[in-house]
């Protein structure tokens, strides 16, 4: 039997392990299976680190992936499947990973990545036969089935997210996610003791599982949660894996929540969401009256998450600590401890506003790969480190986050730095200086916009003109909806730009990012 077993009350022959939209698996098919994944990975030839790279959109397969990484002791690197050519390339060579996974909506540009880096290795699920790409069940038909060693260490992910230099930086999955462990059968025992903590049902998966909020989900699945990925978001479509798989699980942004509550009132009171026990969220602050709407609908099972990628979870609150304190993101949670801290560098009492830190107790802080000095930039104190934001605590240790020190936007619950998408646009003939800023967007929160002074006022470029170069170059979420000429940006004597000034003319005076 394999370490990834049912939870306590499962039946391993008749109860459901792994769906997607196209197939589905019982524990007892799963085991064979996950040991072929398992035993793959573990006889491949891994010239640069023990690392594999996915790229691909949601799927069992790409769950299987994930999972049988974590059982043979290799890295994987979530990789955003909405990448071009040229970010899957600088991913890949900085991560050092040894082989590609990739499904029928990658496939060419993960070969074409792959060939630029030297990767010999890429692995296709549901593609169409080609050279290069050696197929999902040729490879599994060639391991074996067998029970799998476990003594082997078990290696974090790699995720990677944008940086304020313009290039995505890379981090592992920290301990409060990822659990320290000897070994392999070490790490299933600590994932199947979190899984216990979760309502005992279904999860369903309905974001891209390359972030690490939905990607938590494979890791409950790991310990024994029934999982049901879906290849995308559509929320009728969710409303009706919720009803018909009985999910108890799920983790969702807030631009999940208002595509939901969009959906005609007829529609939705179709669905019966009853079984839903714990609705996390996170990503990007949910506006009040969509958390209270949803309350309303699902009932008092929101739990918000806030922290970032490379610290974990920080904050926690739940829908009743919520009600009461609307707008906070909940207490800090262990092992992290919160610092208010102001311009002159004082510690501030409750109640009082100032730039946020996190005093890890464990020391360890956080830590971007092949980046000391980003890492040090983070940090003001040995552990003790600042995910940018700024906000108070109240007298009952609630926090409340008001604003962001860096620039970063926050659309539908992805971070995106404006640093990348100016240095595309600055490469265009036609434009002699830009500042791309975060406008608001109903559904998604905030929006991309990039405000543009021409090389010559009179040629300036179409918005056409620059959205079309700056798609041949970055993922479509990273170029600007919207593109607006000036004359002057303000760009200082130091070449800075008050990007918080040129916000002010878009955004309501009153607005706060804590809800």
């Amino acid at each position: 039997m394999s370490l990834v077993k049912p939870a306590a009350g499962l039946l391993p022959d008749a109860s459901l392990a792994l769906a997607d939209e196209r197939v589905r698996f019982s524990w007892t098919d799963l085991d064979p299976v996950l040991n072929r994944v398992t035993n793959a990975l573990l006889a491949l030839d891994y010239p640069r680190q023990r690392r594999v790279a996915v790229y691909a959109g949601n799927s069992a397969e790409n769950v299987l992936a994930y999972v049988g990484a974590l059982l043979a002791g290799v890295s994987s690197v979530p990789v955003n499947y909405h990448l071009t050519l040229e970010e899957l390339v600088y991913i890949l060579e900085d991560s050092g990973a040894s082989a590609l996974f990739v499904g029928p909506e990658t496939v060419e540009v993960g070969l074409a990545a792959a060939a630029q880096v030297g990767i010999r290795t890429v692995v296709g699920w549901r593609c169409p036969p080609r050279d290069g790409v050696i197929a999902w069940e040729d490879w599994l038909a060639r391991a074996s089935a067998a029970e799998p060693p476990a003594s082997q260490a078990p290696l974090p992910h790699l995720h990677y997210t944008s940086g304020t230099t313009g290039r995505p930086k890379a981090t592992e999955t920290p301990p409060s996610y990822f659990p320290p462990a000897a070994s392999v059968a070490d790490l299933m025992v600590l994932l199947r003791q979190r899984a216990t903590l979760l309502p005992q049902g279904t999860g369903v998966a309905v974001g891209p599982l390359y972030h690490t909020g939905p990607l938590t989900m494979v890791r409950a699945f790991a310990g024994g949660i029934p999982l049901v990925t879906l290849e995308g978001f559509d929320a009728e479509k969710v409303l009706a894996a919720i009803q018909h798989y009985r999910a108890a699980n799920s983790v969702m942004v807030p631009t999940h929540f208002q595509r939901l509550l969009a959906l005609p009132a007829a529609v939705r009171s179709r669905y019966d969401v009853s079984s839903m026990k714990r609705l996390a969220h996170t990503g990007a602050a949910c506006p009040r009256d969509v958390k209270q709407a949803m309350i309303d609908w699902f009932g008092p099972v929101l739990v918000e998450a806030y922290g970032g990628t490379e610290a974990g979870t920080t904050n926690m609150i739940t829908a009743a600590d919520w009600l009461r304190k609307p707008g906070s993101v909940g207490p800090t949670i262990a092992p992290f401890e919160l610092l208010v801290v102001g311009e002159d560098g004082r510690h501030l009492g409750p109640n009082q506003i100032g730039q946020l830190y996190f005093r890890d107790t464990t020391g360890r802080g956080i830590i971007y790969h092949n980046d000391p000095e980003k890492t040090a930039q983070a940090h003001i104190a040995p552990g003790v480190f600042t995910l940018g934001e700024v906000g108070y605590v109240d007298d009952e240790g609630f926090v409340y986050i008001t604003d962001r020190v860096s620039d970063m936007i926050v659309s539908g619950g992805v971070n995106i730095y404006p640093a990348e998408t100016e240095q595309v646009l600055l490469r265009h003939p036609k434009v002699a200086d830009v500042a791309v800023i975060g406008a608001p967007n109903r559904e998604m929160g905030e929006e991309v916009k990039a405000l543009v002074i021409a090389a010559d006022p009179a040629d300036p470029p179409t918005a056409d003109d620059l959205n079309t170069f700056c798609r041949q170059h970055l993922a479509g979420y990273k170029c600007p909806r919207s593109y607006e000429f000036m004359a002057d940006i303000g760009r200082n004597a130091m070449g800075k730009v008050n990007k918080k000034a040129l916000k002010k003319q878009y955004w309501p005076t009153d607005r706060t990012i804590g809800g």
